[in-house]
């Protein structure tokens, strides 16, 4: 799979009939291995091992209704009391990081409220943390570690 802009993380994968699967740590299964797939791993290891995000506090591809469509969050991560903490959007590297990307990422958080947002290809990375007083949202360099 292609380098990606974040540290090398050790991963199980399985061949099966041709097909690359990969294993995701939080759904504790094995997945098919596609590019997005590939970023969607990467993301949760940054999470886990540079910012210490507990393992029980992160999900991953869970469905949501937004206007009574079905569709699926990516990762997030919660607080102790419950409340979402991080919204995060994966892309493959071949799809660019363009405002479609954050009009998406801004529905699913209308529904869903967190305090802050990831969006990443997997050679990009934007974070934001939300304001929701003044309706917007203030770019970071980085996400905080978790508290």
């Amino acid at each position: 799979m292609q380098q990606l802009n974040f540290n090398s993380y050790d991963f199980r994968f399985r061949n099966t009939e041709g097909r690359i699967s990969i294993f995701d740590e939080i759904r504790k299964k094995f997945i098919i291995l596609t590019p997005e797939e590939w970023v969607r791993q990467n993301v949760v290891q940054y999470l886990l091992q540079e910012k210490k995000y507990p393992k029980s506090y992160i999900n991953v591809e869970k469905v949501i209704k937004i206007n009574g469509l079905v569709k699926r969050y990516d990762v997030v991560v919660f607080q102790p009391n419950g409340k979402l903490f991080l919204l995060v959007e994966c892309k493959s590297t071949d799809i660019a990081i363009n405002q479609t990307t954050f009009d998406q990422i801004a529905r699913y958080n209308m529904v869903l409220e967190s305090e802050y947002l990831m969006v990443t290809n997997g050679l990009n990375h934007y974070f934001c943390q939300m304001d929701y007083k003044n309706e917007k949202y203030n770019f970071l360099k980085e996400l905080p570690a978790f508290n």
